[in-house]
């Protein structure tokens, strides 16, 4: 199917950003914007009148004040790492795409607060690089903090691998400042624990996956940097033996967990098989894996006693048919590149539906159990990989085309296996969107999930902020809903 063409800034709009901007922070030819318009898994692809790139929260304010003033709508975009399409435009091409990679810097970190001022477009992987040379830690952790930037990760509250011990994104956000949809700067930079003044604002622009505000700048929290770090990878036989160790595990020393991550027997196979360098270092494969970390900011080997007698009791108890320990720093990061490289591996696998969905801990083995069965029943042949974070309830029950099917004709069923799914998350107490958001993909599910006096809640906080709707529309709500 042909895409339309793209429509043309006006050009009084024009010659106003560029002015602004700068050649540098405006694309509008169509070979510049591509990248912009596409999403991660290539699912939607949208068009736009051009592609803003602001150095600053200033020139960001200015240009969405010039285009406040034109209706036209704003899509902000990080590092493009949605996986439910939540920073692609629509194809009708009215909109610009605001990209927030110039606002790059780190402008202080404080040892007595423990706290890194940053500016949105920094990766997520650099601020923990500089957290790491001050010999301090920013713990949020995940699989694409190589390209995700922190204006993004903070939108869309992130959780990850590290989030068991230290929270979302949420709970790492001490300040925050944002461009709002009238063009005025919202100031929110406090460095406080305490503060009840009024309204928390910073908490409805968290996790608003850029609907009510556009981040510019963030203080984060950092922790102290951990001095020991013990990883293993263990083979179970199922989820509940997953869960069982995880108690294991906390009944031993709950403050010494620092992730806790389930890989199905599935999805690691396809890790082994797709992945360059990725080998599993255990004597044979199993049904489901649990990598587990546990770290402390004090020296010694107290950790590593702790991980051998809980894994030996877990071998007597027969939660574990297999382990291997990380024996050094080069150890441990292959053992997390065999949990990192899920979703690429999936990706190159074929064509796969994604569902982030949590539910209270106790029904995880129900969860993977019950939706196994019942995807197995609506498509047989199709590749169940479930993977992700048992240790805060979030699975990312993915489902990967059948071996040589036709991908388009799977990814036509998408909403026949999301609902498959989300029907059995429902039941258990979930939901649908655990971490990834709900972006412009899962929208349709909001009434049944959210609606009534929840999601006209939501509705009324939108239009009183973005009255025109011009703050990455068509995101979070079903299209009736605004």
């Amino acid at each position: 199917m042909s895409m339309p063409s793209h429509s043309s800034l006006p050009a009084a709009l024009h010659e106003a950003l560029l002015s602004l901007l700068g050649p540098a922070g405006l694309l509008t030819a169509q070979e510049d914007m591509s990248p912009a318009l596409n999403d991660w898994r290539n699912l939607f692809r949208g068009q736009a009148m051009a592609v803003l790139r602001p150095a600053s929260a200033e020139e960001c304010a200015g240009a969405i004040k010039l285009c406040v003033q034109h209706g036209v709508p704003v899509v902000p975009q990080g590092g493009n790492t949605s996986m439910v399409g939540g920073a692609t435009p629509d194809e009708s091409g009215h909109a610009v795409v605001l990209l927030t990679g110039r606002m790059n810097k780190i402008s202080a970190i404080d040892h007595a607060d423990l706290t890194m001022t940053i500016e949105a477009g920094v990766t997520l992987k650099a601020a923990q690089e500089a957290a790491l040379a001050a010999d301090l830690m920013l713990p949020l952790s995940i699989s694409s903090e190589g390209s995700a930037e922190i204006g993004g990760v903070i939108a869309t509250n992130a959780g990850g691998n590290n989030t068991v011990r230290y929270g979302n994104a949420r709970e790492l956000v001490l300040g925050l400042e944002a461009v709002m949809p009238d063009g005025r700067i919202l100031n929110l930079m406090r460095r406080l624990r305490k503060d009840n003044t009024g309204y928390a604002l910073k908490h409805l622009l968290i996790g608003s996956e850029g609907t009510l505000g556009l981040i510019t700048r963030a203080i984060l929290q950092l922790q102290p940097r951990p001095r020991s770090v013990e990883a293993a990878l263990c083979a179970v036989a199922d989820a509940q033996a997953a869960l069982d160790l995880f108690a294991a595990f906390r009944r031993a020393e709950a403050t010494a967990i620092q992730a806790f991550e389930f890989m199905s027997g599935v999805s690691m196979s396809l890790v082994n098989t797709l992945i360059e360098g990725a080998t599993l270092p255990l004597s044979e494969a199993a049904p489901a894996y649990v990598l587990i970390e546990l770290a402390s900011p004090r020296e010694g080997d107290a950790l590593r006693s702790l991980l051998e007698e809980t894994l030996g009791t877990a071998f007597e108890e027969g939660l574990v048919s297999d382990a291997v320990i990380a024996e050094s720093e080069t150890q441990r990061l292959a053992l997390w590149k065999l949990r990192e490289e899920h979703a690429e591996a999936q990706k190159r696998a074929g064509a796969s539906v994604k569902n982030d969905v949590s539910v209270p801990l106790s029904a995880i083995p129900a969860l993977i159990e019950r939706a196994t069965a019942a995807c197995q029943a609506l498509i047989p042949g199709i590749r169940v990989a479930p993977f992700g974070h048992i240790g805060d309830g979030n699975i990312h029950f993915n489902l990967v085309q059948p071996e040589g099917a036709d991908p388009a004709t799977f990814l036509a069923r998408d909403h026949d296996i999301m609902n498959t799914v989300a029907d059995i998350v429902l039941d258990l107490d979930g939901s649908f969107s655990a971490e990834h958001g709900v972006g412009q993909l899962k929208t349709y599910l909001m009434p049944s999930w959210r609606g009534g006096a929840e999601l006209d809640t939501m509705r009324h906080i939108k239009e009183a902020i973005d009255p025109q709707n011009l703050f990455n529309p068509g995101k979070i709500f079903p299209s009736a809903a605004i």
